[in-house]
Formats: C-alpha cells, sequence, structure tokens
C-alpha cells in the first residue's frame, strides 16, 4: 500500500503543468551568454583558421617562387652548358672546315701546276727509277731480239761490206708528214680545228690519246709556232714547268695521233729516271692512257741516252711508222743525231734560269 507521503498521479500531472506554466526568470538570461559565448568562440576559430590560411598561402607562394627560381637557375645552367657545348662543336666544325678548305685550295693549286696531284719527293723519284728501269728492260729484250748478227756462213768478204741497219742513212722521205713539207692545207684545218677544241671545250674523260686537261691560249701558243712555224721540226721556249711542257707535248702527241693514228710512236729524252718518270706520270694524266701504252713497240718509250734513241728512231722508220722525239729541257745540247728525223720537239730554257729547275 502506497504510503501517505507519496503522491498519486493526478497530483504529480498538476505540479508539472504549473512548472510548464511558470517557468524561472533565470533561463533565457542563461540561454543568451551561452549563445555570446559560442559565437565568441566561433569568430575566434574563424580569425585563428584565417591566420592559418593567410599563413598557409604565404608559405605556398614563397615554396612556389623558390622552385620556380630553382627550376629557372637549372634551366639556365643546362642552356648554358648546351650553349657551350654547341659553341665548342661549331669552332672544332668551323677549324675542319678551314684546314679542309685549305687542302683543297693546295690541291687545286698543286693539279693546275702539276696535273698528277700530291706526291711526296721520294716517292716520285723511287716510282720515276722503277718506271724507267721496266722500260729501259722491255726496250733492251725487244733490242737483243731484233739484233741482227752476222752469219758464220756467209763470207767474209760480204761480213765485211755489210753495213748494220742501225748504222744506214735515214730515208725520211716515206714517214715525213704532210705538213712538214708545206702539202698540208688540209692538215693544217684539222689542226687548228683539234686546238681550239682543246682550248673551248675540254674533255676530262675522253678517249685514250685525246688531251684531257685544260689547254689555256699560251699553251696553244706554243703548240701553233711548233706546227706552222717550225714545221714540227725545232725548239720552242719552255713553260717554265716540266709539266707544264708536258702538257704542251701531249696536245701535239694527241694532235698527231688524230692525222697519224697508231703509226705515230712517241720518243722522250731526259737526262734522269726521274725526269723520265714525271713524263711518263704527266702523260699518263693528260693523254689518259696507261703503263701499257709505254714500251719499246708500244706509244711511248723513254730514253736515257740519245744513242738508244737514234737507233729506236731509226728502227720505227724501217717499220714504215712514224717518230715523234721530244727532248726535256734538261737537256743543254742536243745530239746532232737527231736533227735527221722528220719530227722533233726541244723546249730551250732561258740562261738565267735557276738551275733548280731541272730538278
Amino acid at each position: 500500500m502506497p504510503t501517505e507521503e507519496s503522491n498519486s498521479p493526478e497530483q504529480v500531472s498538476q505540479e508539472n503543468q504549473l512548472e510548464a506554466s511558470n517557468p524561472t526568470e533565470e533561463t533565457p538570461q542563461a540561454s543568451s551568454e551561452q549563445l555570446q559565448t559560442e559565437i565568441a568562440q566561433l569568430k575566434a576559430q574563424k580569425a585563428q583558421l584565417e591566420k592559418e590560411i593567410k599563413t598557409l598561402e604565404a608559405e605556398k607562394q614563397e615554396r612556389i617562387a623558390q622552385e620556380t627560381a630553382e627550376t629557372k637557375e637549372a634551366l639556365n645552367q643546362m642552356v648554358q652548358q648546351g650553349l657551350q657545348e654547341l659553341e665548342e662543336k661549331r669552332q672544332n666544325l668551323q677549324q675542319s672546315v678551314e684546314q679542309l678548305e685549305r687542302r683543297r685550295d693546295r690541291a687545286e693549286q698543286e693539279m693546275r701546276t702539276t696535273f698528277a696531284g700530291v706526291s711526296q719527293e721520294l716517292a716520285v723519284r723511287v716510282q720515276g727509277f722503277k718506271d724507267y728501269l721496266v722500260g729501259s728492260l722491255q726496250d733492251l729484250a725487244v733490242a737483243a731480239e731484233q739484233l741482227d748478227l752476222p752469219s758464220f756462213e756467209q763470207p767474209p768478204a760480204e761480213q765485211e761490206d755489210e753495213t748494220p741497219a742501225e748504222q744506214s742513212p735515214v730515208d725520211t722521205k716515206s714517214s715525213s708528214p704532210p705538213f712538214a713539207q708545206q702539202q698540208w692545207e688540209e692538215q693544217a684545218d684539222r689542226i687548228q680545228e683539234l686546238l681550239d677544241q682543246y682550248r673551248t671545250f675540254p674533255d676530262y674523260y675522253g678517249p685514250p690519246w685525246q688531251l684531257r686537261r685544260t689547254f689555256e691560249p699560251i699553251h696553244s701558243d706554243r703548240v701553233q709556232d711548233w706546227f706552222f712555224s717550225l714545221a714540227g721540226r725545232g725548239a720552242i721556249p719552255t713553260m717554265g714547268s716540266r709539266l707544264q711542257n708536258v702538257l704542251v707535248a701531249s696536245a701535239i702527241i694527241s694532235v698527231l695521233r688524230e692525222l697519224y693514228g697508231e703509226c705515230l710512236r712517241t720518243l722522250v729524252l731526259a737526262d734522269s729516271p726521274e725526269r723520265l718518270g714525271e713524263w711518263r706520270r704527266g702523260l699518263q694524266d693528260c693523254l689518259g692512257i696507261s703503263r701499257s701504252d709505254f714500251g719499246p713497240s708500244r706509244g711511248v718509250v723513254l730514253f736515257e741516252n740519245p744513242d738508244a734513241l737514234v737507233q729506236r728512231a731509226q728502227r720505227v722508220i724501217d717499220d714504215d711508222d712514224l717518230p715523234l722525239i721530244i727532248i726535256d729541257q734538261s737537256e743543254n745540247e742536243v745530239n746532232l743525231a737527231l736533227l735527221q728525223f722528220p719530227l722533233w720537239l726541244a723546249f730551250a730554257r732561258e740562261s738565267e734560269e735557276a738551275d733548280s729547275y731541272l730538278d
């Protein structure tokens, strides 16, 4: 059973209604203060956040600026290094180009003066001696084969009356070219036509025995003087160098080969193997001929001794061929036996020229 002090449900309900209808006076004021406190706290938090945001923004900008500066510095170093390497390469290339240009100029200069390119002095002398030695041995072999030995079955009287072929008088009438007898009107026109062709339309890749080098008016004047003034027999002034003389002689050989074909035999006389080697290389270069065109029974024969050349020239005439004798400028005296042949060309140097010219 409930005690006396306990309230009934009805009493409790009434008390609650009374409390709800009569609130205390301190409740609104407490709520306002609490709101003000919360607002102040929120404002403080806001200010703190804004400060932190500004701080972070400043740090961000500073970091961006620092990274940008580092990137720029790195890029600048890379660019400077690349430019330095490119400059070094450019200087190296420029030096290489200058070296090549100097080599090209030297090569062109030497090609204009030597026709055969660059070669060392020792190689020139060794090769010249080798070429001359091979030609001399071939000439000796042919001479041995053609040596006219006496027959022991023949009576002694007939042997004494017999005259060697090498000592027989020279009959130049059958082999003398028409222009040497001033009966060469047609040949003169053809000669002039060929010289004009060599001078105005040089063919550097023409057939063998055709002039393949640049032919200047000064060269043409020398050739015309030999053909038309000297009638193919005489001396002309030297061009100043052996290889320039080779060019003039090559033009004469080319013209004669055009007129008389393979019956022309060129016999070159010089006083040393080295100079004969220069003649060999110069003729090969100017006429586009090969080593096989040099030899006793071929187009060009080289001689160091004039007596051997005279014997060969006489043999050429006996074979109904036409010898062309070319005398190097190093020969101070001309063997009189050479003057009996229908065609001979000598290069005369001036007396005041230096002796080094002959080297």
